[in-house]
């Protein structure tokens, strides 16, 4: 049986999912990077009819997402994609994956290669119940959003919304949609985002 904090983390990451799906048109081409178990790409598939292929490490997660009938590859994305070739897909996305890497900037730069837009989720450790823990117990941060201790958690960056946005303009994207993401409901504007919301979603192109 799974913990409470595990359900929430899962029901959040299907909300995710299904917000990625609204930013993407059907019939698109489609690589998810860091797939998982590779439940967005199998939706994408079924419900989108999109083209769609999975990069993922981990061997179990690969072959659960083989059976659902998604296309994939066992890459570590820290190796870079050098077998996909420039503008192979029209999104690549990267959901609550890129804190987890060990390059993120190479991570996004590959992004931008093979495809002109990628969708980005990322957690907010600017979120004020986070940085009320390291101020008050100072201790490592568990919340509903980051439901991991410290020993176990498989983040290897901290990053905050104000991070993300500079990063991708040093990357020269443009950031075509920055939704702050709030208790799984994504809102277009959000008052002190970067102190309420506890991730993110990008929609970026290539500036």
């Amino acid at each position: 049986m799974k913990r409470p904090k595990e359900a929430f983390a899962d029901s959040a990451s299907l909300a995710i999912d299904r917000l990625l799906m609204e930013q993407i048109a059907p019939g698109s081409r489609v690589v998810d990077l860091g797939c998982g178990v590779g439940r967005l790409p199998a939706m994408l598939a079924d419900r989108h009819g999109c083209r769609v292929l999975g990069i993922e490490l981990d061997e179990a997660a690969v072959l659960e997402a083989i059976g659902r009938g998604v296309s994939v590859l066992k890459l570590d994305l820290d190796d870079g994609l050098p077998d996909l070739p420039d503008d192979s897909f029209d999104f690549a996305v990267l959901s609550q994956t890129l804190q987890q890497v060990k390059h993120p900037k190479r991570v996004l730069e590959e992004m931008r290669r093979i495809a002109p837009r990628a969708l980005v989720t990322v957690p907010n450790f600017g979120h004020w119940k986070i940085r009320a823990q390291v101020a008050i117990y100072g201790r490592a941060p568990v919340t509903h959003s980051l439901p991991y201790e410290w020993y176990e958690t498989p983040n290897l960056h901290v990053v905050s919304m104000r991070d993300f946005r500079d990063l991708a303009t040093r990357l020269r994207f443009r950031i075509v949609k920055e939704l702050p993401i709030l208790n799984g409901v994504a809102v277009d504007r959000a008052w002190a985002a970067n102190l309420r919301a506890d991730s993110a979603l990008y929609l970026l192109e290539r500036a």
